[in-house]
């Protein structure tokens, strides 16, 4: 008790400091825990059961609240205009992870398997550091979402490929155990688009401690069938959020938030606390070398896929910044390769592979809009003293001085930026 104590109340501190620089808090929580796991400075052990399981339970929060901000509709409709999006996606953020992986003479098996790790962004993590910025209601968001929706879905049918590779299973054994997978994703999505009233109904209660137990409750049982039928808990988890809508979602909203920061600061410390510091520096400069190249990659699909949707430069710096971080899909798949034996250097190179990104995602959230404006600005150089309109001469003509004119052209920018953050927020 004292030890899970002074976890939290560590957590609380480097909350604080955090938010005193305006920063999310997301990667001091990881460095605590690697400091404090195994192979750390002081290592932990007592509440270590519980500290597993409180952050199972965060990443199930954490995406249960980012269901309960869209509509099944909302669902059906991004994913339906964004899946080229989810292909551009997988393109150019796996092909690296499998390139590397054959580069280092791991084989095919793992080729698959460092292709999942950098392919699939941390749903958990970009879910924290979107209510941290406050960017849920931003003209981007949705097209993240369903980035990542995307990715979740399609973990339905990558992880049952993987096991039976991992196992050797043949090609019977693998048909069936990616048919049931991607029937129960199939099924629990119908249920949410047709019957998302019926649930929310049922749900419903004016207490809110029943409705708390309710909503906590059916997300549990849902998360962990789908765990048990191969598909992803998070998945679950995401569609029961979306299944829920009205006064429902909004009360469950305000009940669940305190819960859902608690058990994620949780998961991100239990995250370093099981990445031993020592097994990274072997394996570092091909992690750092291909967390730089997907993280460019990821920029390039966001940027890319908010572009398509219609979004303003800054929004499509912001999407393609928010995608960079991965996480607990990438640590999953990479323990299922360490747990079968397929290459002893597979994990070390994919824990430090994570904590680059998961450390560096936040950041490039917030800053990679920034620095792209600037740069742009500093390339295209101050405007030409005559342009605009007839130039410097028409407006000194008209009564007017150069000065004035470059007043003009700097009120008509101002204007213009105005404009396009007042789209933003709307």
């Amino acid at each position: 008790m004292v030890e899970f104590g002074a976890i939290i109340l560590g957590l609380g501190l480097l909350g604080r400091f955090a938010g005193r620089f305006r920063l999310s808090p997301i990667p001091l929580y990881l460095l605590a825990g690697l400091a404090f796991g195994e192979g750390g400075l002081l290592p932990l052990g007592t509440s270590e059961e519980f500290v597993a399981i409180g952050a199972e339970i965060g990443v199930i929060l954490l995406l249960l609240m980012l269901g309960l901000e869209y509509t099944a509709s909302d669902l059906v409709s991004n994913l339906k205009t964004q899946y080229p999006a989810g292909l551009v996606d997988a393109a150019l953020n796996a092909l690296p992870g499998a390139a590397m992986a054959l580069l280092l003479g791991w084989g095919p098996v793992a080729a698959v398997v460092l292709a999942g790790v950098t392919w699939i962004s941390s749903s958990g993590v970009i879910a924290k550091v979107l209510g941290d910025l406050g960017r849920l209601g931003n003209r981007e968001t949705p097209v993240i979402l369903s980035i990542l929706v995307l990715e979740d879905l399609s973990m339905a049918v990558y992880l049952p490929i993987l096991t039976a590779l991992l196992a050797g299973a043949g090609l019977a054994a693998g048909s069936v155990t990616l048919a049931v997978a991607l029937g129960t994703a199939g099924l629990v999505l119908v249920v949410a688009v047709r019957y998302g009233r019926h649930i929310s109904r049922f749900v419903s209660s004016d207490d809110p401690e029943k409705l708390l137990l309710v909503v906590l409750g059916v997300t549990l049982v849902v998360a962990g069938l789908a765990q048990q039928l191969q598909v992803s808990a998070a998945v679950g988890a995401f569609l029961v959020g979306i299944a829920l809508s009205g006064e429902v979602a909004e009360g469950a909203h305000s009940l669940l938030a305190p819960l859902r920061d608690l058990f994620a600061a949780v998961f991100f410390v239990f995250f370093g606390l099981h990445t031993d510091p020592a097994s990274i520096p072997p394996v570092l400069l091909p992690a750092l070398a291909l967390a730089v190249v997907t993280a460019l990659t990821k920029v390039a699909t966001g940027y890319w896929a908010a572009r398509r949707a219609g979004i303003s430069a800054k929004g499509r710096w912001r999407a393609g910044g928010t995608l960079v971080a991965r996480g607990e899909f990438s640590i999953v798949i990479a323990g299922l390769a360490v747990t079968a034996g397929i290459e002893p250097s597979l994990g070390p190179l994919a824990t430090a592979y994570v904590l680059i990104l998961v450390i560096v995602g936040p950041l490039t959230a917030r800053w990679t809009e920034p620095v792209a404006m600037w740069t742009t600005h500093r390339l295209r150089g101050p405007a030409p003293a005559g342009s605009g309109g007839g130039g410097a001469s028409s407006v000194t003509s008209a009564g007017a001085s150069p000065g004035t004119a470059e007043s003009s052209q700097a009120a008509r920018a101002h204007e213009a930026l105005d404009e396009e953050n007042a789209a933003d927020r709307a």
